[in-house]
């Protein structure tokens, strides 16, 4: 740490002996500073402030009628697009600047001169910007100010209603598209509708669904036309039990309370009949009761033969034979109806490898409709919210902008800050002075102290001789000291004078 002191410390010691070189060189930086500060064009500022308003009373009443847009990014794209080229073209042409620039390179000057000019800033308060342009002509300043201005509010209106009217006709053309792909898709529809009539899903059901049906309809009228026959079969057994004819005597002689039981025991056989075989108990007990009241009937009519000889037609004998037509009828009915289910049945078996594939084919064809319809539909919802938000824009004010400063320019000139430079013009050449007179001591190295000769060397160092000095090298060396403070004290006192004209300029002309 002494080392490094102890180096520090001869660094300033070799610029102090070089200390004229820091007055010389402050002098001139000053005098050509001070020179330069005068010789600044003044340029001023003109600025305006502008609020945008995008909280209207309007939004919350079209939420979800209208495209809402994000007015905040769009203001903010519009803030970088005011420095672009095209809209500095722009605002020469208003202000009349471009009559000044006859040449493409003078034109690109000054293009680049406005765009470097122009301060586009956010005050920090939410939407609220400040435009702010610097020229030697105020009047000039305040016209490209009120240019931007101009440029800021339309552009950013007709940026909307632009990106609007561009998606109504994006909208227009893609509900053209769909509404073809959409007839398209219903033409396919119908004409497949009309080909596979009866073989598609919603008819009758799915395929496997109108087969077990076809099954099921196969197995009842089978059961149906089976018991159809075992009537029809009965009914002609009961006819071979029963005479065609009957005599006179026996027919008046007949004993209606045996008919009755008769016919009451043949109807109970009947139904056990239709669940049992002949073998069951129940059927040969009944069959042997009809057998006995049969012969007691027969041996009654016997006796009543002898009066008379005439014979008439067997009533039971008549009706046994029109109920077996009819029985006849109903087997003849039920066989038709059950060839008819079978033939459907057939029909379905045989379409196994083709009813899938249809069912599929029909499948694809409602879910490609079913697709084109809600886009169709969608793209139609959101044409009539384009064309809501078009009216909103063209009729009310969804984005209101309020001008809170008018363009202005203010008196005083913004740049340049001359009592500030003038300040640091001094300083500017006190700096410089100290590097050139430092420069000087490491280009012209001297030896101030026995450890720097020690360290430069690399020999030992046996004595030092002492400088005494007499009255004139003190006088001497007080006069210099006097006059180098002296000229640091000219140098102060022409910055203070300079400083104090300066300031009494800018109130004069304030």
């Amino acid at each position: 740490m002494d080392q490094i002191f102890q180096q520090l410390l001869g660094q300033v010691k070799a610029v102090w002996r070089r200390r004229w070189y820091i007055l010389v060189v402050a002098w001139l930086v000053s005098v050509a500073g001070w020179a330069w500060v005068f010789l600044l064009h003044d340029r001023y500022e003109a600025s305006a402030r502008v609020y945008v308003d995008t909280q209207s009373l309007l939004q919350p009443l079209l939420s979800g009628l209208t495209v809402q847009p994000d007015v905040g990014q769009q203001i903010k794209l519009m803030t970088r697009v005011l420095v672009s080229r095209p809209t500095l073209e722009k605002v020469a042409r208003m202000t009349d600047m471009d009559l000044k620039a006859t040449t493409p390179e003078q034109t690109d000057d000054m293009l680049n001169t406005l765009a470097s000019r122009i301060v586009i800033s956010d005050t920090g308060r939410e939407n609220l910007y400040t435009i702010s342009y610097q020229n030697s002509n105020p009047e000039l300043a305040k016209k490209v100010v009120q240019a931007l201005l101009t440029i800021f509010v339309e552009s950013s209106l007709g940026r909307t209603r632009q990106d609007i009217a561009s998606s109504q006709k994006f909208i227009d053309q893609q509900l053209q598209d769909y509404q073809q792909k959409l007839d398209a898709a219903d033409t396919a529809l119908r004409e497949f509708k009309q080909k596979h009539l009866g073989m598609l899903p919603g008819q009758g059901g799915d395929y496997i669904s109108q087969l077990q049906a076809a099954q099921a309809q196969v197995q009842q009228a089978q059961l149906t036309l089976r018991e159809a026959i075992n009537s029809r079969n009965q009914l002609k057994q009961q006819l071979a039990n029963v005479e065609p004819t009957l005599s006179a005597a026996a027919a008046v002689a007949a004993n209606p309370e045996i008919d009755a039981r008769i016919q009451d025991l043949q109807g109970k056989l009947d139904q056990l009949r239709l669940q049992y075989t002949d073998q069951y108990p129940d059927v040969q007990a009944i069959k042997r009761l009809i057998a006995k009241l049969e012969l007691q009937k027969k041996q009654e009519a016997t006796q009543e033969s002898k009066s008379t000889a005439a014979k008439v037609q067997n009533p039971v004998y008549q009706q046994l034979t029109v109920a077996i037509a009819e029985a006849d009828a109903n087997v003849a009915s039920l066989q038709a109806r059950l060839a008819e289910y079978q033939s459907r049945y057939q029909q379905l078996w045989n379409a196994a490898n083709t009813l899938p594939v249809v069912e599929q084919q029909y499948n694809e064809l409602m879910r490609n409709y079913g697709v084109y319809k809600q886009q169709y539909l969608d793209l139609l919802q959101r044409k009539q919210q384009a064309e809501i938000s078009s009216n909103v824009e063209s009729k009310t004010n969804t984005v209101d902008f309020r001008v809170i400063d008018p363009p202005r320019v203010p008196l005083n000139p913004a740049w340049p800050n001359r009592p500030l430079l003038i300040s640091l013009v001094p300083l500017v050449g006190l700096l410089a002075g100290v590097a050139v007179a430092f420069a000087m001591s490491q280009i012209r190295r001297t030896v101030g102290d026995r450890r720097t000769l020690r360290e430069l060397t690399g020999l030992p160092v046996l004595g030092a001789v002492t400088k005494f000095e007499n009255g004139e090298s003190r006088r001497r060396r007080r006069r210099g000291l006097v006059s180098y403070g002296a000229g640091l004290a000219g140098l102060l006192g022409t910055y203070g004078v300079i400083l104090t004209l300066q300031l009494l300029i800018t109130r004069a002309a304030a």
